[in-house]
């Protein structure tokens, strides 16, 4: 079971990431019957997002009737539904911060093998719901070439290998540096993501977007409104995880 994942960060990190037997080892526990990168127990404790808003995919209460959230009913964004598997929460924030930050695959690795399956089981690669392309959130040239990895474009290649939908990375890019998004509140982060992002191309009519964590959505709105100026007509939002509503 996961009790905690810094102390194994720098075990995991040399034992799972660089040796042949390495694939059957779960990356919390060291496991060694966890194909898919974390074993069954330690799967049971990553916290599911349901129910969700289906267009923000914000974490309701369990006895919600109306799945949409206040937000999206007062001031709906530009994209049209969100899935997002788990909460922004112990231990799967822990693992995204080790694979964002640390470029620590392994860590990323279970948590996309389970985000591509949740997409399948949501039918978000049928034909009905199937987006014409996947666009990973960009980040500045200067920002990837300093942290050396956009995890967003890592999972968008693995979501497109597995469901043979294109991918690109050069349709849309942004304009400018900006201050981390990191503890700023909702509108401080959409101030901040203003006119951010340019669209360089022919954005087609079904558009999904890639980002390893929803934390209030002001990066998928900004995504959202780019593209659907460019003329997307249906924008989905794809996240291995969606942040709680903070509560003050």
């Amino acid at each position: 079971m996961i009790k905690g994942l810094g102390q194994l960060s720098t075990l995991i990190k040399i034992k799972v990431n660089s040796t042949a037997s390495s694939a059957l080892l779960c990356v919390a526990c060291l496991n060694n019957h966890a194909p898919t990168g974390l074993c069954v127990p330690c799967l049971s404790t990553l916290p599911s997002n349901t129910p969700a808003c289906r267009q923000c995919a914000l974490p309701l209460a369990a006895t919600a009737v109306d799945l949409q959230c206040g937000e999206c009913q007062v001031d709906a964004p530009d994209f049209h539904r969100s899935y997002a598997p788990w909460r922004y929460q112990f231990p799967v924030n822990r693992l995204i911060s080790h694979y964002k930050y640390h470029q620590q695959r392994a860590f990323g690795r279970p948590l996309i093998s389970g985000f591509i399956q949740h997409l399948q089981n949501q039918g978000c690669f049928e034909a009905h719901n199937r987006p014409d392309l996947i666009i990973p959130s960009p980040m500045h040239p200067q920002k990837r070439r300093k942290r050396g990895f956009n995890q967003a474009e890592d999972m968008a290649e693995q979501v497109a290998r597995h469901s043979g939908i294109p991918w690109s990375v050069n349709l849309l890019q942004r304009n400018r540096m900006t201050v981390s998004q990191s503890g700023l509140k909702r509108q401080q982060r959409l101030a901040n993501l203003s006119n951010l992002y340019q669209v360089t191309g022919t954005v087609p009519a079904r558009v999904a977007i890639v980002d390893d964590v929803i934390t209030t959505g002001a990066t998928a709105r900004a995504i959202a409104s780019a593209l659907c100026a460019g003329g997307a007509q249906d924008v989905q939002v794809w996240a291995l995880a969606r942040t709680p509503a903070a509560h003050d």
